[in-house]
């Protein structure tokens, strides 16, 4: 629950920062080319609070955090007088209402650019891109992937951490054939993926490869014990170390996993290190069934986790000229990425089933929120460039598709027919729930 609690928090702030930047980047335009701006609204629903300036603008927060609008003086839908026209939207030269429609997206790139600024300016640990281990009949296991491989090169793009690895794999999915450089006993070695039945999976793009990073080595040394667990009812307490169970030695975290997994309402004597004393106790592990309705034991406790060797961490940090020139490049190519991405999936070279919605960005939300500052940064710039990338779209409920008819009145001298208008409306906004269904099934078939 508290998880929960946290991951919808973070959702909520993550996207009232990213709703205010885009719906501020509208609504400052509109005010330097004359426009009147009646409402500026974060959130959608029933008014939590509002306020009105000088200038007659009301802002409001709304109960519902899922976008926000900003309301200007049209002719086309309000009753305008005579002395207002001159400050009606659709009064002013296509030019102007192009600049302003445009802005939204642009200030969601504009921030991206800012946050990973500040990203880098305060410095972000990466871990270099080694491989932990392998998944049996995987893709990476197919290629001839193995433990302890660091990735150097993945098709034609030089990778340093494993999120560099991430971006240049997502770029290259919908294509048929990978080629990824490791560097292996001191030689580099070339191997080739069959990304042909690539899926995103709930480990990240990674997973979907068959790839686990090398990670803080789990120990058998206790660091949380969850209330009312199996564990607590026990009287295994924060900081033993489990020695054997059953009279088996345990020497891994992965043994004392499986031997727990497939002991469910069993009792197992296990034998713990207190300081300096040896205790006997009994354990019975919860059963906690499967999705697939097996019986699986539970104990609930966390094990205390070795860090990493300084050798496989380091921290990407600049100085100031440094740090907004990686900003500007990594807000460029995060930007062309989203678009490649879009792309893919409209020619199905990309499942609609690698589509992500609200629930897979709050859980993403949470965790880098929890990870500290810098990681929370990283996230809003990509989630900002993918709503600025999202609002670009030509579908004509969103601002690509009012930008493709103010292009078309530029073309062709007159603006697109109301009726072709209302037409478009209806079917970008049936488009755009579906896209959103699709979405959010995902988002409940990966929980």
């Amino acid at each position: 629950m508290t998880a929960m609690l946290w991951n919808l928090g973070s959702f909520i702030v993550a996207l009232g920062i990213l709703v205010f930047i885009h719906e501020y980047g509208h609504y400052w335009v509109a005010k330097r080319n004359g426009v009147k701006v009646l409402r500026f609204s974060v959130g959608f629903g029933k008014k939590l609070y509002s306020w009105t300036n000088k200038s007659g603008t009301e802002f409001v927060i709304g109960a519902i955090p899922l976008g926000g609008y900003v309301r200007m003086l049209d002719g086309r839908v309000d009753d305008v007088s005579e002395a207002d026209r001159p400050f009606s939207f659709d009064q002013k030269r296509v030019g102007q209402r192009i600049a302003i429609v445009a802005a939204g997206p642009l200030a969601n790139f504009l921030f991206a650019a800012v946050a990973l600024l500040l990203m880098f300016l305060i410095g972000v640990a990466a871990v270099k891109p080694v491989v932990g281990s392998v998944e049996e009949n995987s893709i990476a296991a197919r290629s001839g992937m193995m433990a302890k491989d660091i990735i150097v090169k993945v098709g034609d793009t030089e990778v340093v951490d494993w999120q560099e690895t991430s971006y240049a794999i997502i770029k290259n999915v919908g294509g048929i054939e990978l080629p990824v450089s490791v560097q292996r006993d001191g030689f580099e070695v070339e191997l080739n993926f069959d990304i042909a039945e690539w899926q995103l999976k709930d480990g990240g793009v990674l997973s979907g490869l068959g790839i686990v990073p090398l990670g803080p080595k789990p120990t058998t040394q206790l660091a949380y014990i969850e209330e009312g667990s199996a564990a607590d009812l026990a009287g295994l307490q924060v900081s033993d170390t489990i020695l054997a169970m059953n009279n088996e030695a345990i020497e891994s975290w992965q043994q004392l996993v499986e031997i727990i997994s497939n002991s469910p309402d069993q009792e197992i004597v296990t034998l713990i290190a207190r300081g300096d004393q040896r205790l006997t106790v009994s354990v019975v592990p919860a059963n906690r069934p499967t999705e697939e309705g097996f019986s699986n034991g539970y104990l609930g406790v966390i094990p205390k986790v070795e860090k990493l060797s300084k050798d496989y961490v380091f921290t990407h940090q600049y100085a100031i000229l440094p740090a907004l020139q990686k900003a500007v490049v990594e807000t460029w190519d995060r930007t062309v990425l989203s678009f490649q991405m879009f792309g893919k999936l409209l020619t199905g070279k990309l499942g609609l089933d690698n589509l992500s919605g609200p629930i897979s960005i709050a859980q993403g939300a949470g965790t880098s929120a929890s990870y500290g500052l810098e990681y929370f940064l990283g996230f809003l710039a990509w989630i900002s460039i993918n709503l600025g990338v999202v609002n670009l779209l030509p579908l004509p409920i969103l601002d690509g598709g009012h930008l493709m008819y103010f292009f078309i009145e530029l073309i062709r001298g007159k603006p697109v027919s109301e009726r072709v208008q209302e037409i478009g409306f209806r079917v970008g906004a049936f488009v755009l729930l579906m896209i959103m269904g699709i979405a959010l099934m995902n988002d409940f078939g990966r929980l």
